[in-house]
C-alpha cells in the first residue's frame, strides 16, 4: 500500500512547504518568460500608486492611509502589490489572515502588518515572532491568546524575524458598533484593554471597527457614536488611547465617518468605487480619477466556423441559428470567470463588443465573433474581458451586474492559475504564475529574510 505520508514529503524527507506562485522579475530592458496560458491578468502598478496618492489627498497630513492587501491583494497579487505600495511610502498594511501576513514577511515586507480577523490562539507566539499585529473581538479567544503567549518561550521555535527577542504582541481591539459580525461591545472595551495591558507579553496598539453601510449617514453616525463611546470609556479608565481606525474606502469617499488616525484603503486603491456608493460631492473628482488596476485579457486557442444548428459547450444552452464563427478562450470558472455569466457576458475584440455563448466551462468560454468587422478573427487577436480596448470598456462592476454579484467578488475570485503580468511605466516588469521557468527570464524575486535592527523597535514596530 502506498505510504501517503511519504508521498507528500520532499526528497530530503522534510514536509513540503506550501508557498505562493513564483514571482519573476525583468531587469531594465530584460524580458519575461512566455505566458503559461493565453489568458492573463495585467496589473498596472502605476495606477495602483496613483490611486493611493489620490486617496491620501482626502485625509489630513497626520492621518495614515493603510492599504489593505488581503485576499491576495483583492486578486491582484499580494507580494507585488505590497512591494509597490511600500516603495511609494506605505507605512503599514492590513491583511485578513495569519498566512497572508506570513507571505508578506517571507517576501521581505518589513512594515507593520495588521491582521484584521482573529487568528487561532495557538498562532499568537508566531505572530509575535514575526512582528504582526493581531485583532481580538471575543473575550474567550483573548483569554486563550494571552495564555498561549504566557506559555510560549521567549524565543519561539518558529524561526521568525523576532525569534529570541522577547517583546509583546501588538493587539488591536475590534469594537462591535453595529455590523453584527465581530468585536466586543463598547462597554467591554475598557476591561478587555485592562486584560491586555496586564499581560507581560501583549500590548494594546489599536481600537477599530468597520462600517455596515458607508453611504448611509444615519447608520454610519450611530456606528461612529458607538465607537466614540468605546474610546471615551477607555480614556475614563485611565488607559492610554491607542490608534483608532473606522473608515475604509466607502467611508472615505462618502465622507460619512471620522477619519481618526488611520483609514483603511481597500477596493478604491485598486481603482474601483464600492458598488452603489454615493460619493460625497467634494470627493467626486478624486473618485473619477481612480484608475482600474486590473485588466483581464485572452487570446483564442481555436477559431472555427460552425454550421447552423450546432450546439456550443455543455448542455448545450446555446445552438447556432446561422453559420457562426466561434472563438474559444482558455479561461473558465476555475479561473474566476463564473458559470453564472453563461450566455450573459460580453467581451471586446478589435474594439467592439461580442457575446459569450454557451455554458462557461471549467477551462473555456466560447465567443461569437461572426459579426466582427473586417477579416475573420484569428488566434492572434487579443480579447479583453475586463478593461479597455479601443473606445470600449468593460468594468468589474459591469461583469458583476451580469452575474448578480458585486465587483469585490469579481476581482478577488481571479484564480491563482491566471498569470499576472505587472506593468510600470508602460513596461512589463514582472510576472506571477503557477510555475515558470525562471531561467528564461532575467531573474526571480526570491524570498528575502526580514532583518531587524538590534537597536530599538525597528521598522516592524516590535519591542
Amino acid at each position: 500500500m502506498t505510504d501517503i505520508r511519504a508521498a507528500i514529503r520532499s526528497a530530503s524527507g522534510n514536509l513540503v512547504t506550501a508557498t505562493r506562485h513564483p514571482l519573476i522579475v525583468a531587469a531594465p530592458g530584460g524580458t519575461l518568460p512566455p505566458l503559461p496560458k493565453t489568458a492573463w491578468l495585467e496589473i498596472d502598478l502605476d495606477a495602483l500608486v496613483s490611486n493611493v496618492r489620490l486617496l491620501r489627498s482626502l485625509v489630513p497630513p497626520d492621518v495614515r492611509v493603510e492599504p489593505v492587501v488581503k485576499a491576495d491583494a483583492y486578486g491582484h497579487g499580494a507580494v507585488a502589490v505590497a512591494r509597490a505600495l511600500v516603495a511609494d511610502g506605505a507605512a503599514s498594511l492590513s491583511v485578513a489572515t495569519f498566512d497572508e501576513a506570513l507571505e508578506l514577511r517571507q517576501a521581505g515586507i518589513d512594515v507593520p502588518i495588521v491582521i484584521l480577523f482573529p487568528i487561532p490562539a495557538e498562532l499568537a507566539p508566531d505572530a509575535l515572532n514575526y512582528c504582526m499585529s493581531i485583532t481580538v473581538g471575543d473575550r474567550k479567544l483573548l483569554a486563550r491568546t494571552l495564555a498561549a503567549l504566557a506559555g510560549a518561550p521567549a524565543g519561539n521555535a518558529s524561526g521568525g524575524p523576532a525569534a529570541g527577542r522577547g517583546g509583546r504582541l501588538a493587539i488591536h481591539i475590534e469594537v462591535e458598533t453595529g455590523l453584527g459580525r465581530g468585536g466586543v461591545y463598547p462597554e467591554e472595551v475598557a476591561s478587555v484593554a485592562a486584560e491586555i495591558s496586564a499581560s507581560p507579553r501583549a500590548r494594546l496598539v489599536g481600537l477599530w471597527s468597520h462600517l455596515q453601510a458607508a453611504d448611509n449617514a444615519a447608520i454610519t453616525s450611530r456606528q461612529d457614536n458607538h465607537f466614540g463611546v468605546a474610546a471615551g470609556l477607555l480614556e475614563d479608565a485611565g488607559l492610554s488611547l491607542p490608534v483608532r481606525h473606522l473608515a475604509a474606502s466607502g467611508g472615505l469617499l462618502a465622507a460619512t465617518a471620522g477619519t481618526y488616525n488611520v483609514v483603511r484603503a481597500g477596493l478604491a486603491q485598486y481603482g474601483i468605487v464600492p458598488d452603489g456608493l454615493t460619493v460625497s460631492g467634494e470627493n467626486v473628482a478624486v473618485a473619477a480619477g481612480l484608475r482600474p488596476v486590473m485588466s483581464l485579457r485572452a487570446r483564442p486557442v481555436r477559431v472555427a466556423w460552425l454550421e447552423a444548428g450546432s450546439g456550443v459547450s455543455y448542455g448545450p444552452t446555446f445552438v447556432t441559428s446561422r453559420r457562426s464563427c466561434i472563438a474559444t478562450l482558455p479561461i473558465g470558472y476555475a479561473d474566476g470567470f463564473p458559470r453564472s455569466l453563461s450566455n450573459k457576458a460580453q467581451v471586446l475584440v478589435r474594439g467592439v463588443r461580442v457575446p459569450q455563448v454557451g455554458n462557461v466551462a471549467m477551462d473555456a468560454i466560447m465567443i461569437d465573433v461572426t459579426d466582427v468587422p473586417g477579416p475573420d478573427v484569428t488566434i492572434d487577436d487579443e480579447f479583453t474581458l475586463i478593461g479597455e480596448q479601443g473606445r470600449e470598456r468593460i468594468s468589474a462592476l459591469e461583469m458583476a451586474q451580469w452575474g448578480n454579484t458585486i465587483s469585490y467578488e469579481v476581482v478577488t475570485a481571479m484564480s491563482g492559475r491566471l498569470p499576472r503580468v505587472y506593468y510600470a511605466a508602460a513596461e512589463a516588469v514582472g510576472m506571477r504564475a503557477v510555475a515558470c521557468d525562471a531561467n528564461r527570464s532575467s531573474g526571480r524575486l526570491h524570498d528575502r529574510p526580514v532583518e531587524l535592527s538590534e537597536d530599538g523597535p525597528g521598522p516592524l514596530g516590535c519591542e
